[in-house]
Parts: structure tokens; sequence; C-alpha cells
């Protein structure tokens, strides 16, 4: 099951595990494009590909998804919760309803979801979840970097009280990653280096292998493994006024 799964890194994550014969669940907000996306995966590569319209900043698509994941006839072997959006602005620029939407579908969805899908996945003694975060889970970066590094510390704690269980737990965490992310937000994006950018198929490529490797974060590149490193070994003080500049200037992913 992919949440966010007709464009960016949930399609990418589509692609790849078609192409590898795997039946899918496919889970955003717009119906239509659910249906093309389905049928292009089912032509192209035979596969059976659900679709699940939800909105999961509502309580009811969290909780239509979450019955999904609980349905022991058709079990869900892969859970990847990619859904996510940004908001453009410093804090108190930004609305408190559209910083708590963020916070619904960054968290709230997640800890249901993976909540859900791990219950099932550990009964069966197999099983996986992949929970997209992002480097700014890293970095002081306002209520997006907050939520993502919840995303992190979350994953992680639950990915150790489930060790040995057979079921695995990830936080993946790119960089910028050329998708419809910044441009739904409002976000310019031309002052991005080109060394920054990451393609999407490449990154779900290295993430489905740092899963299979056991790994419980996954930096899936090796400039911002690099970069990161550097972040490790910053100041917090002067990091958090490089970070707050960066973002006003690139946007939060």
């Amino acid at each position: 099951m992919i949440t966010g799964s007709t464009a960016g890194i949930g399609a990418a994550f589509a692609r790849r595990l078609a192409a590898q014969g795997h039946n899918l669940v496919l889970v955003a907000r717009d119906t239509k494009r659910l249906g093309e996306q389905a049928t292009e995966l089912h032509d192209r590569h035979g596969i059976e590909a659900e679709v699940l319209a939800a909105d999961l900043s509502t309580d009811e698509g969290i909780a239509a998804v979450e019955q999904r994941l609980g349905d022991r006839t058709h079990p869900v072997d892969l859970l990847v919760n990619n859904a996510g959006f940004g908001n453009k602005g410093r804090y108190l620029e930004v609305s408190m309803a559209d910083e708590l939407t963020m916070l619904k579908v960054h968290i709230e969805a997640v800890l249901r979801l993976t909540s859900a899908a791990t219950e099932s996945m550990r009964s069966r003694g197999r099983g996986g979840v992949i929970n997209v975060a992002s480097v700014a889970a890293f970095v002081p970066r306002g209520t997006y970097g907050a939520s993502k590094a919840w995303v992190v510390q979350f994953t992680q704690g639950a990915a150790r009280d489930l060790g040995g269980s057979g079921v695995r737990l990830m936080a993946l965490c790119p960089g910028f990653v050329r998708t419809e992310f910044h441009q739904r937000a409002g976000m310019g994006t031309d002052n991005i280096p080109g060394w920054m950018w990451l393609d999407a198929d490449k990154l779900v490529a290295a993430a489905l292998a740092d899963l299979a490797r056991g790994k419980t974060v996954s930096i899936p590149d090796p400039r911002y493994k690099a970069l990161m490193g550097v972040v490790k070994l910053t100041p917090r003080g002067l990091l958090g006024g490089m970070s707050s500049r960066t973002g006003r200037k690139y946007g939060p992913q």
C-alpha cells in the first residue's frame, strides 16, 4: 500500500513495486488520477492495482485506510506512508488551520496507519513499513521539519519495540526531489543548485535496498549523507539561522 501514490516519490514506489510483480493498493485524494494510475500499472506490468480514494487530513480518510490495512483476507505486506505536503511561509505567517492539517497528515495519519499495519504484520510474523520523512528532520526548520523529526523518532522507536517480530520499519529521509511538492506549496525552485536534486526512481531503489538491509533510517544519497554529517558538527544556534534562511529560499523539502 502506498499513500500519496499518484505523484512524486509515491508514484516512483508504485512503478518500482509493480515492475517487481507486486500487487498494489494505491491511496490518494484524486479518484480520477488513481484510476488512470491503476490502469497504467496493470496494463504495463500485469499486476492488480486496487484504488482507495482517501483524504488523510480527515478522520474519515484515515479510518478508511486503517480499515483496509486491517483486512486479514487481503493483507498488506508493505506500507509506504508517503502522503504529505509543505506550507509556504515562516512561523506565524501560516494559518493555524494549515499547520494543524499538516500535523494531521504527517503525524496522526502516520501513527494510526503504521499501527494498523504493524498489528496485522506482527501476527503474521512478517512485513514492512516505510515512513517518508525528510532531511529537514535533522535541522531546525519550523513545523515541517518538526513533523518530519517526529516521523524519524517514532519510526526508530517502533522499530526497536518490534525487534524480533519479523516486522521492519524505516524512516526514509530524502532531500530535494523533482516532484509536484514545491509547485503545490507555491514554492519557487529556480535557485536550488542542480547537485541538490535527486531522482525519485533512484531514491526508491536505494530506499528498498536499505529496508532489505534492516536499516531504520535511510538517507538514500551520498551527497545528502555527507551534508547531514556536516549538520551534526554545526552548532545548533548557527544551524538554526542557516536552515531558516535556506528554508525560506528553497522550501521545506
